[in-house]
C-alpha cells in the first residue's frame, strides 16, 4: 500500500459515520459539527470583512426576525443560527456551514412580501441543515488525497496583498443540483412550518430566473448559477402546494409591512462606494481616481478594487490598510509576513514607501510591486502581481495603474447620489406603462416590471404599493 493511500486509510479509520439531521442517513463526514461552526464563524467574519453589512438596523431586524423561528425549528435548533444583510446589489443569498445565513441588498430591493423573504431563507436554512457544505467539503478533501493535490482554488494570495477576489469562499460553497432542489423541498416544508403562505415561493423563482435572464451583477457569485431550471423550480412549488391537501388561503404574506422596509433604500450599485467608467476608477467619498489597464477585468469591493489581466495571470489593485498604521509601518509589517521578502530592483520616479517583492505560496513563486500611500487620515496600499517569471511582463502595467492613482475633484462625480426605492399606493388602476408615465422612474420598465413581481402590461389595482426607483448617477458621458 503506497503512503498516501495508508495516511488515507488510516484518515477514514479515525472519521466516524455521522448521521445526516435531515435524511436520518449515515453518512462519511471529514467535518463534525464544531468544525462546521468554526468554519462558518471564520467565513462570516470574512464576508462582513470583504463585502460588508448594510447600514439599516431595521433591514438586520427584520430578516433576522423572519429567519430565526425558522431555524429555531429546523432539525438543527442548537447551531448559532445568524441572519444578516450584506451591502451588495446582487441579488444573492448564501449559507455558511454551521448557521451563518446572509441576503443581499439587492434582494431585499427584488422580492414582494414577507413570504418571499421566508422561501428564501428557509431555501438557506436548508442547505445548512442538510449539511451540503460540511458534504462538499468531505469530498474535496478525499478528492485531493486520492490526487495527491493541495487547495489550489485556497485565497493565499490575500495575505500578501489583502486582495483575493471577495466571494472565492463562496464560489466554493456552490451546491449541485440535488442539494439545490432539497434545500428547495427543506424551505417550503420551514415556511409552511412558520405561517406563510407557500405560494409565494413561486413568485421567487420566477423572479430569479428574470434576474438570470436579465444578467444582474454585484460583487457575489449568482445565485442561480448552480440551481435547477426556474420553470422546474415554479412547477415543483406548485406541485408542493397542491400536495398539502389544505386551505392554504389566509396564510401570512407579509406584502405591506415588507414593502414599507424598502422606502429609501439603496437600488443598485451605490455610486458614494466607487463606480468605474470604462477603466477609470472613481470614489466619490475617499476623493481618489484610479486607472487600470485597457482590457483587464475590474472588480470593486468594499475594502479594495482590483484589476486581473485578460489571461488571469496578474492581479492589480487598491486595498485599505487597518490598524491605523503609517505607510512606513504598513510596509514593514508587509515584509514581516512569512514568505514575503524584498526584492533588489531599481525604483526610479516610485515613492519612498515603494518596494519589489517575492512571495512564496502553495501555488509557486509570485513577484510584484507594492506602495503605501497617506491619504485622507488613513493608509492606502497598491499592489501588483504575478507568477515570479512574468514580472517583466505585467510590471510596466503595474507601474502605469499606481501612478495614476491621484485625486479626484469633479464636482459632478463628488456630489453623486446612489438611486434609491421610492413607494406609491395607487389611488386607482393602471398599467405600469401609465404608472411609469405619471411616476416616472430612472429604470426601464422592464425592469420596474420585474421588481414589482409584475410584466409590462399588467394593470395594476387601486391600492397596491408599487416600487418606483429615483435619483442615481448621470448616465455615462
Amino acid at each position: 500500500m503506497t503512503r498516501k493511500l495508508l495516511f488515507l486509510s488510516l484518515l477514514l479509520s479515525l472519521t466516524a459515520c455521522v448521521r445526516n439531521p435531515v435524511t436520518g442517513k449515515k453518512q462519511l463526514s471529514l467535518v463534525s459539527t464544531q468544525d462546521e461552526i468554526a468554519i462558518g464563524k471564520q467565513g462570516a467574519e470574512d464576508v462582513r470583512q470583504s463585502i460588508g453589512l448594510l447600514d439599516h438596523p431595521q433591514a438586520q431586524q427584520y430578516v433576522a426576525a423572519v429567519g430565526m423561528p425558522m431555524a429555531r425549528k429546523s432539525e438543527r435548533a442548537e447551531l448559532p443560527w445568524s441572519f444578516q444583510v450584506v451591502d451588495d446589489p446582487a441579488v444573492n443569498a448564501f449559507a455558511l456551514p454551521g448557521g451563518p445565513i446572509f441576503a443581499t441588498r439587492g434582494l431585499l430591493t427584488h422580492l414582494n412580501s414577507e413570504a418571499e423573504l421566508a422561501a428564501v431563507l428557509g431555501h438557506e436554512i436548508g442547505h445548512v441543515t442538510a449539511r451540503h457544505s460540511a458534504n462538499m467539503i468531505t469530498q474535496s478533501q478525499l478528492a485531493q488525497l486520492g490526487l495527491g493535490v493541495g487547495m489550489i482554488l485556497k485565497p493565499d494570495l490575500a495575505e500578501y496583498g489583502q486582495l483575493a477576489a471577495a466571494g472565492v469562499q463562496l464560489l466554493l460553497l456552490k451546491h449541485g443540483r440535488d442539494a439545490e432542489r432539497q434545500a428547495d423541498e427543506l424551505g417550503f416544508r420551514y415556511m409552511v412550518q412558520a405561517g406563510y403562505d407557500p405560494r409565494e415561493m413561486e413568485n421567487v423563482f420566477a423572479t430569479l430566473g428574470r434576474v438570470a435572464e436579465e444578467g444582474g451583477s454585484g460583487r457575489l457569485p449568482g445565485w442561480l448559477s448552480t440551481h435547477p431550471n426556474p420553470e422546474d423550480r415554479m412547477e415543483k412549488a406548485r406541485e408542493r402546494v397542491a400536495q398539502l391537501g389544505a386551505n392554504v388561503e389566509g396564510r401570512k404574506v407579509g406584502q405591506a409591512e415588507y414593502l414599507r422596509l424598502l422606502q429609501g433604500m439603496v437600488y443598485g450599485q451605490n455610486p458614494r462606494h466607487g463606480f468605474f467608467r470604462g477603466n477609470l476608477f472613481l470614489h466619490p467619498d475617499l476623493r481618489f481616481q484610479l486607472e487600470f489597464p485597457q482590457g483587464w477585468k475590474t472588480a470593486n469591493q468594499t475594502q479594495a478594487v482590483l484589476g486581473v489581466s485578460p489571461e488571469q495571470d496578474a492581479i492589480v489593485g487598491l486595498a485599505t490598510v487597518g490598524g491605523g498604521l503609517s505607510p512606513e509601518q504598513a510596509l514593514q509589517k508587509f515584509f514581516a509576513q512569512q514568505g514575503v521578502r524584498p526584492l533588489d530592483v531599481p525604483l526610479a520616479a516610485l515613492p519612498p514607501a515603494t518596494r519589489y517583492f517575492e512571495a512564496q505560496t502553495e501555488q509557486g513563486v509570485l513577484r510584484g510591486l507594492t506602495t503605501f500611500v497617506s491619504w485622507r487620515g488613513g493608509t492606502l496600499q497598491l499592489v501588483g502581481y504575478t507568477a515570479a517569471e512574468r514580472l517583466s511582463q505585467h510590471d510596466p502595467a503595474f507601474r502605469a495603474t499606481f501612478a495614476s492613482f491621484k485625486e479626484l475633484t469633479d464636482p459632478a462625480v463628488l456630489g453623486v447620489q446612489p438611486a434609491r426605492i421610492e413607494l406609491v399606493t395607487l389611488d386607482q388602476a393602471m398599467t405600469l406603462e401609465q404608472f411609469q408615465t405619471r411616476h416616472p422612474s430612472t429604470i426601464p420598465l422592464a425592469e420596474l416590471a420585474l421588481i414589482n413581481g409584475a410584466q409590462p402590461g399588467d394593470t395594476l389595482p387601486a391600492g397596491r404599493i408599487v416600487k418606483r426607483v429615483t435619483g442615481g448617477p448621470p448616465a455615462t458621458p
